[in-house]
């Protein structure tokens, strides 16, 4: 696990997982498996449009644990399946999250970045999305472990 903060503000995350960088992608596709493990511990998910292809939006609602939600917009703006997924996140804080599966032999390294339009969101929002983005990574991790 690797994590860095450049000051042009983008925030990211590497981290080696055990499973086939296809698994992870098809985790990613498929809206009922997505909303199990999207988001920070304990967290849940209602998604109103799913529309995974390029182009295509992602409209869902986070539910915090406690009790607050928090709605998001996303547009799917680069699909390759097993390689890369980018979502536009076109509601505040506006970032483009960029996720890039490098397989090896035993696995996936995932390289999880996040591009803030504006420098200073990055900075205010890096203790939160730092901690939430590895919880993220935990959950699909353990998403995938419990399906084997």
């Amino acid at each position: 696990m690797e994590v860095s903060t450049p000051k042009n503000g983008t925030l990211q995350t590497q981290r080696f997982i055990p499973y086939a960088a296809e698994a992870i992608y098809a985790a990613f596709s498929d809206p009922a498996r997505l909303a199990k493990w999207w988001g920070p511990k304990d967290f849940t998910n209602t998604f109103q449009t799913f529309e995974f292809k390029d182009g295509g939006a992602w409209n869902h609602l986070m539910h915090g644990p406690d009790g607050k939600e928090y709605p998001n917009k996303s547009v799917f703006r680069e699909l390759v399946a097993g390689k890369k997924i980018v979502i536009e996140h076109i509601c505040a804080p506006r970032f483009t999250l960029s996720v890039l599966l490098h397989p090896l032999e035993n696995g996936t390294e995932i390289l999880w970045i996040q591009e803030f339009e504006d420098p200073e969101v990055a900075a205010a929002v890096r203790h939160i999305c730092e901690s939430g983005n590895e919880q993220n990574l935990d959950r699909l991790q353990m998403l995938l472990r419990d399906e084997r």
